[in-house]
């Protein structure tokens, strides 16, 4: 029997919304999802004098089979219309090993065009910093080309990561970078973020870069 083949579906959307793409997305057959609190960034001048340039988003995680992929992010694009500005993002990107998921009953697998950039224009890079960074991360990443991103509070675990107060051990706040970016554009991003936050340094923080199969809302101009 052929091994199934999974990815993980991102969406960002304005804050209040990850529970009902979720709901819609069970629609299409995908069994759940989680449900993140970000920032994300607006482009715009005026608001950025005025201090208004951040907006709260939600971030939703869902894996499921790779077949119901289309179907799914054709749904959420019909009814969330990412396909309109400042309506968030949705994309999904390949997922090698899955554990612990299981696929519902399919309603969205239907013959409908999907309009999607699916041609692996884009990448995604991720960047781990310890909180506060974020925003240097974005600063780096916007003079080298990127057009905005999201920024996830997280907590770190790892060599690097554990401090002791009190004689006990706690995991300092990090933030998760995630940013959007034309294939030609992420080398020059990742170097500038590279450079700025010294990432090559032990404990300054980690960056990887993944794969976008198929998305929705990503400008390419």
């Amino acid at each position: 029997m052929d091994k199934k083949e999974y990815e993980l579906i991102i969406t960002v959307v304005d804050f209040g919304l990850g529970s009902k793409v979720i709901k819609t997305a069970r629609e299409c057959g995908v069994s759940g999802g989680t449900i993140f609190l970000g920032t994300g960034t607006v482009d715009n001048r005026l608001l950025e004098i005025l201090s208004l340039d951040h907006v709260r988003r939600e971030i939703t995680l869902m894996v499921t089979d790779s077949s119901l992929v289309p179907g799914v992010l054709e749904k959420l694009n019909g009814k969330f219309h990412f396909d309109k500005p400042n309506h968030g993002i949705a994309f999904s990107m390949p997922v090698t090993e899955v554990y612990g998921t299981r696929d519902s009953i399919n309603d969205c697998n239907d013959k409908k065009e999907n309009r999607g950039d699916e041609n692996n224009m884009f990448k995604a890079i991720f960047t781990i910093v310890d909180r506060g960074k974020g925003e240097n991360v974005m600063d780096a990443a916007k003079k080298a080309g990127a057009r905005g991103g999201t920024i996830i509070n997280a907590r770190g675990s790892g060599i690097h990561e554990t401090e002791i107060l009190f004689s006990m051990p706690i995991e300092p706040e990090k933030e998760v970078v995630m940013i959007l970016s034309k294939n030609e554009t992420v080398n020059q991003i990742t170097s500038a973020i590279r450079e700025e936050l010294k990432i090559d340094e032990p404990g300054m923080g980690i960056m990887f870069v993944l794969d976008v199969n198929k998305s929705y809302g990503l400008n390419v101009e």
